[in-house]
């Protein structure tokens, strides 16, 4: 492969929208940014510490610019005209706790999916990977939705909620780790019965993959086909492959052998459950790509090629190691194909069989499918023994574990449920299976090109190092 540096694998090549350079926009923007220190972390102001006639006219130019900016919007206009009834009465209440479930309610952009349609967006909330703070943020964006795309929504993976977007320009809480826009983050009095959208900034996911994945290659001395190395250097290629992933995995949670509800709200769980559950969402998508290159699919290689770098090389040594699900599972992976010849560390270089490692990894996603429907007819926690149990053949646990000594060192004679269930969970570590020597030397390597993507967008990375 050529030495490409990962500041030229995210160059971008999509259009440029010319919103961004909006004296509107410009203004709103700013405005935002002066109302963040104010803002407590629930998203109120304190009045007895703020002068109030600080905040007012700030709102009130928030306010302004969004009227400005809303007739370039005409699909938004319910919501925009929502977003200043909110902006208000959050005024009138003295700055508490944010309420924007009325404007929420009124933006559904899965309601019109058309590729390059615009939109404002403009909510006190946090982002995840990003601000945990519900800040006010503003948001310009742009949905991608191709005919193809289209195509295999409609005929084969249906998924009416998922609206795959890219960036045009953004406040302070997207500059950060944040790739996605969900209305479960928006500050609101109450949630709402059920959710219609949610946004996977597509352009953002493809940069980052570049640069990670482009600078992992490199450090491991790997040699890709052709086709995986036209990937890493094309922007809009990587994100055609990415919408197409993010369909596919979104919509896997809820469909298969579910012996949970897949997305654990409200309830607490062993990390892994979390990292096996995330992990079977990506090998399905893995093992729909192999049936669609199969078809003859264009971007069905390409899927394969992002699951396995995205999951091997960028999760396992992204974000710290406290309960990190993603990262177990990337580790998960590297194992079992280790252990299944599907890919060696010799010489200190990684070779991988492109052959054998498309069946490995479908025979993992069969692991995990039958972990899954065995769960039907377990409790709880034999379900999660269970879970450990096929983990912990592939990754070493942590020599202090409590868990990894069997079920005799559990708390299992708690005969309440809800306190059994806390006991387990308490019973876990932080990092319940810590890096490999493999991957604790490869994190090293990669932490300054994983640290310089915040914030990256399809338009180039900024101050990353080859």
């Amino acid at each position: 492969m050529q030495n490409l540096s990962p500041r030229l694998a995210a160059a971008a090549d999509a259009p440029v929208s010319t919103l961004a350079t909006h004296p509107a926009w410009l203004r709103l923007k700013e405005t935002v940014e002066a109302l963040r220190p104010l803002q407590s972390k629930d998203g109120s102001i304190d009045l007895s510490a703020v002068q109030r006639h600080t905040v007012d006219p700030l709102v009130a130019t928030v306010r302004a610019a969004v009227a400005e900016l809303a007739p370039i919007f005409p699909h938004d206009a319910a919501y925009l005209a929502a977003v200043d009834v909110d902006l208000a009465k959050w005024a009138d209440t003295g700055y508490r706790e944010p309420d924007f479930l009325d404007s929420l309610l009124a933006f559904n952009p899965a309601a019109q999916r058309e590729d390059g349609l615009e939109h404002l967006v403009v909510f006190p909330m946090y982002t995840q990977n990003g601000n945990p703070d519900r800040n006010l943020e503003a948001v310009l964006l742009r949905v991608v939705w191709p005919e193809w795309l289209d195509e295999l929504e409609r005929t084969r993976f249906d998924n009416p909620m998922f609206v795959p977007i890219t960036f045009t320009d953004f406040t302070a809480g997207y500059d950060t780790n944040s790739a996605v826009l969900f209305p479960e983050t928006v500050s609101v009095r109450e949630a709402p019965e059920r959710f219609t959208w949610g946004g996977i900034f597509c352009d953002r996911e493809a940069a980052r993959f570049r640069a990670v994945s482009t600078s992992a290659v490199q450090q491991l001395g790997l040699e890709i086909p052709a086709d995986a190395e036209g990937l890493l250097q094309d922007q809009q290629r990587a994100q055609e492959t990415f919408v197409l992933w993010d369909l596919v995995h979104d919509r896997t949670h809820s469909h298969g052998d579910l012996p949970f509800d897949p997305f654990m709200i409200k309830q607490r769980s062993p990390f892994w459950m979390y990292g096996l559950e995330e992990l079977r969402c990506d090998l399905t998508t893995f093992k729909e790509a192999v049936k669609l290159e199969g078809e003859g699919n264009p971007h069905a290689r390409d899927v394969q090629y992002a699951i396995l770098f995205d999951r091997m090389f960028r999760f396992p040594v992204s974000g710290d190691r406290v309960r990190n699900y993603d990262g177990l599972g990337g580790q998960l992976l590297f194992a079992y194909l280790h252990k299944h010849d599907a890919l060696r560390w010799r010489d200190n270089r990684l070779t991988i069989d492109w052959d054998l490692a498309p069946k490995v990894t479908n025979a993992l996603c069969g692991d995990i499918e039958t972990l899954y429907r065995d769960g039907i007819d377990r409790p709880k926690p034999a379900h999660w023994i269970a879970a450990y149990e096929l983990v912990s053949r592939y990754l070493t646990p942590h020599p202090a574990s409590t868990w990894a000594k069997g079920p005799e060192a559990l708390p299992l004679d708690i005969a309440d449920g809800r306190a059994l269930n806390k006991a387990l969970c308490d019973a876990v570590l932080p990092d319940e299976f810590p890096l490999s020597m493999f991957y604790e030397a490869l994190s090293k390597k990669l932490r300054g090109v994983i640290a310089a993507t915040a914030g990256i967008t399809g338009a180039g990375i900024q101050g990353v190092a080859a």
